[in-house]
């Protein structure tokens, strides 16, 4: 038995549950990995998969309502104190604010399968002003599903994990290229709608 497989049999449940929970508020942390691994020591035995998969869950779930609070009550005033070095002004965040009211839920449950962008939802998501109920609706469905692709799928591919990572990897990437384009093609259309009733209400305010 090898160091990891050692670690994973004898504290397999409270890694998974603490080192996604770290994870998911954007403390460095290999959430996902310990995933994978005790995943895969459960498929040979060594832990049971309904736990494993439930304290993930709840990890993952704990983890970005944590992130969430720090957003909510605190991540705007650090937005603007140090966001203006990145470009971050009031009528950029307000404009966050109006696209999270109405795409919010979508971007919550496609973030949780985009590396970096798991680990910063809750808080951007906190500071934008998104309701706590809609955001944790959306996040434990999204967490749900992470959990049961990358738990209980490698849990049932077992030792053939590896023989389809290439692919996982892969699709991953589709998923979040396409997850970017839909975003953008979302902000577009957002975009062009408030033009047009911008113009059409000038041009209304010009004929009177």
């Amino acid at each position: 038995m090898t160091t990891h497989q050692a670690f994973f049999h004898t504290y397999g449940y409270a890694a998974a549950f603490f080192l996604v929970l770290l994870e998911d508020f954007a403390v460095p942390s290999p959430g996902e990995l310990v995933l994978i691994g005790t995943s895969l020591v459960a498929s040979q035995g060594g832990l049971h998969i309904l736990p494993l998969l439930l304290l993930a869950w709840a990890g993952a779930v704990i983890g970005d309502n944590i992130g969430f609070a720090i957003g909510h009550f605190g991540g705007m005033r650090l937005l603007l104190r140090y966001g203006r070095r990145l470009g971050l002004t009031h009528e950029r965040l307000d404009r966050v604010h109006r696209f999270f009211d109405r795409f919010g839920g979508e971007v919550v449950l496609v973030a949780r399968f985009v590396q970096g962008a798991r680990q910063l939802n809750g808080i951007v998501a906190g500071s934008a002003g998104m309701s706590w109920r809609r955001f944790f609706i959306y996040n434990a469905i999204g967490a749900a599903l992470w959990v049961g692709a990358w738990g209980y799928g490698v849990y049932a591919l077992g030792k053939r994990f590896f023989n389809y990572l290439p692919l996982i990897e892969r699709s991953a990437l589709y998923l979040a290229v396409a997850a970017t384009v839909l975003s953008v093609a979302a902000v577009t259309w957002w975009w062009w709608r408030r033009r047009v009733r911008a113009r059409s209400g000038s041009g209304w305010e010009a004929d009177d």
